[in-house]
């Protein structure tokens, strides 16, 4: 039943892990969402492109101008409320050699804290980051978090991209897949 389940939702489940995002159809590309530090009066700017390879890039720039810094994506995970317990995470990515935090929300809101792991890229070449949950850090404005609970997959909701600390510039990373292993 549970693999009907993740048929459904467009998910698909391979020696108990889940591919959550793979880009090659709209139904497994997710509904991404740019949020830059507009929200707080700076200037960056970024967007999501989906390639008809089976990619999804984001690009733009980050300004620290007006107090700002920061360009993010996010999208819903619409499986958050099957109950199986992921290990972590996997991300194929071709980046920049910039640092992006990748993102999970638990609460279902847009905004409040976040759990988050920085990703180092490498300069047009694709790398696969695997990442244990247990090493994700919760995280609200850029400050770590103490006394919230572990980051469980079967809790989350929502799962980000970010370009912060001071990285001005133009920036560009390309998604291949995101799984959950076991």
């Amino acid at each position: 039943m549970k693999t009907l389940i993740l048929l459904i939702m467009g998910l698909t489940l391979t020696n108990g892990d889940i591919t959550l995002f793979d880009f090659n159809s709209p139904e497994k590309s997710g509904d991404w969402q740019v949020v830059n530090d507009g929200v707080m009066g700076g200037l960056s700017g970024s967007q999501i492109l989906y390639h008809p390879e089976g990619f999804l890039t984001f690009k733009g720039k980050v300004s620290l101008a007006n107090s700002g810094g920061f360009a993010s994506a996010r999208t819903s995970i619409k499986s958050s409320d099957l109950n199986y317990n992921f290990k972590g995470v996997v991300v194929r990515a071709k980046g920049d050699g910039k640092v992006y935090g990748i993102r999970f929300r638990t609460n279902g809101e847009s905004d409040g804290y976040a759990y988050q792991f920085k990703i180092e890229t490498k300069n047009e070449e694709w790398k696969e980051f695997k990442i244990p949950f247990e090493d994700f850090e919760p995280t609200f404005r850029g400050n770590t978090l103490k006394n919230k609970p572990a980051l469980k997959s079967k809790d989350i909701s929502q799962m980000g991209i970010l370009i912060s600390d001071k990285q001005a510039g133009e920036f560009e990373v390309t998604l291949d897949w995101v799984r959950f292993y076991q």
